[in-house]
């Protein structure tokens, strides 16, 4: 497999990760287990490859699988796909489409 594949699953992976960690963390921005999973992901892969491409330390050498590339793009994806799902969970709040207590 090509680097720039194996970042992109990292990415998506920590995404998902990341926007359902953010989900549970903040109760009244959770979009429910797929959205916070579906926002987190398309989070870590649009931040991963911005990251990316601002820090090009992050690609590895030259097609080479790097552990410490991977981590900075499993941290960037995590990050990226919780921010995005809290800021969907909070247009969505703002748009009255929040959770109503049971």
């Amino acid at each position: 497999m090509s680097a720039t594949l194996i970042n992109l699953i990292v990415q998506l992976v920590a995404g998902a990760l990341g926007g359902n960690a953010a989900g549970a963390t903040m109760k009244n921005f959770d979009l429910g287990t797929l959205g916070n999973t579906v926002a987190g992901a398309i989070g870590g892969a649009g931040g991963g490859t911005l990251l990316t491409t601002l820090l090009p330390l992050l690609q590895g050498a030259a097609g080479n699988v790097d552990v410490g590339a991977l981590v900075g793009q499993a941290v960037g994806g995590g990050v990226s796909g919780a921010v995005l799902t809290a800021i969907i969970g909070v247009i969505k709040n703002a748009m009255g489409g929040g959770r109503t207590a049971s």
